[in-house]
């Protein structure tokens, strides 16, 4: 059988451009025992793949050059010789980038049993819903009555933890720029900043109008003059959970660091950095209390759908672009 799949050929320094990613075809050989061949419906592209194209070891490995790009992906088992799985399941698994994947059984997973999209195990129920829970719950350490500031409010993992952060009843404020993600955040009661066009201290002022008592909680995905801001209006003993800093993963040179980084002595502040992967033994608990609400439509999520395998760089680069509302996925 025939897959294609992209690869890329050099480690970019700055933006990566198109013509980085080259679409390569394969012959998969035959399955050996304990493989499935699955053909991929449904790919994820995320922020921390920039950091895997740049050639360095971080927390995870980089790309291979020349080798298929990994990410998250679901798709229909077609062939199986492994005992736990049969043609027809759908299943989850990381060899994502391309159209049919050919893997060992203990990499992949069967989809819970949800009435639920299967992209949804993509997006909200996937890494990025994972994510939101765990950084306001086991990293900020949520509390009834928390005031909570979310930066990329409209993204993925803003999106859910906004809603999880409105339903513990304090103030939620979010951080958006394009004025659809702006216009939905107030739809879900969540009070919209808009952050385009306003340096650190204009910022800082709009999230003090917002929010006049500050902060308990910061959910921090962007970095630069979100976290500025964010840092002139916590509150003492706030909680910061530092999930990204997606405004500098193409910078060519590092920045220098937040000017007023003294607030967090001040304000007796604790600021923390996570990696989900190493919190995903929790993803059960985050399903049993999450997956039920989305079932029921308690929870809103957006999804934004590049079509065909061929599109899948331009839905990468598009994250950076800052476009996607909710889950940037791409459909085969």
């Amino acid at each position: 059988m025939q897959a294609n799949f992209f690869t890329i050929h050099d480690y970019p320094q700055g933006t990566p451009p198109r013509e980085l990613f080259e679409l390569r075809h394969a012959t998969l050989p035959e399955l050996n025992e304990d493989e499935v061949r699955i053909r991929n419906t449904w790919l994820s592209v995320d922020p921390y793949m920039r950091g895997r194209m740049s050639g360095v070891q971080t927390y995870v490995a980089p790309f291979e050059l020349g080798a298929p790009l990994e990410g998250a992906a679901v798709g229909e088992v077609i062939e199986s010789r492994h005992a736990r799985f049969k043609v027809g399941d759908r299943v989850r698994h990381m060899a994502g980038w391309r159209d049919v994947a050919q893997l060992k059984g203990e990499v992949v997973e069967p989809l819970p049993d949800l009435e639920v999209s299967e992209q949804a195990f993509l997006g909200v129920l996937g890494m990025p819903g994972m994510t939101a829970w765990t950084g306001l719950n086991r990293i900020a350490n949520l509390r009834e009555g928390d005031n909570v500031l979310v930066s990329a409010a409209g993204g993925a993992v803003g999106s859910l933890a906004v809603q999880l952060a409105k339903s513990r009843g304090g103030t939620v404020v979010g951080i958006a720029g394009a004025p659809d993600k702006l216009e939905w955040l107030d739809q879900l009661g969540i009070r919209a900043v808009n952050y385009r066009g306003k340096d650190a201290l204009r910022l800082s002022a709009d999230l003090k109008a917002a929010c006049p008592d500050g902060f308990d909680v910061y959910f921090e995905n962007v970095g630069g003059a979100c976290l500025e801001a964010a840092l002139n209006n916590l509150k003492v003993g706030a909680r910061i959970a530092v999930c990204g800093l997606i405004s500098r993963y193409n910078d060519e040179t590092p920045d220098p660091g937040p000017s007023n980084l003294a607030m967090l002595l001040i304000q007796r502040a604790r600021m923390q950095g996570f990696i989900i992967f190493d919190h995903w033994t929790e993803y059960p608990h985050f399903l049993e209390e999450v997956g039920p609400r989305v079932a029921r439509g308690e929870i809103e999520y957006e999804e934004t759908v590049e079509e065909g395998l061929e599109r899948a760089p331009e839905a990468f680069l598009k994250l950076f672009e800052g476009v996607n509302r909710g889950k940037m996925l791409v459909r085969l």
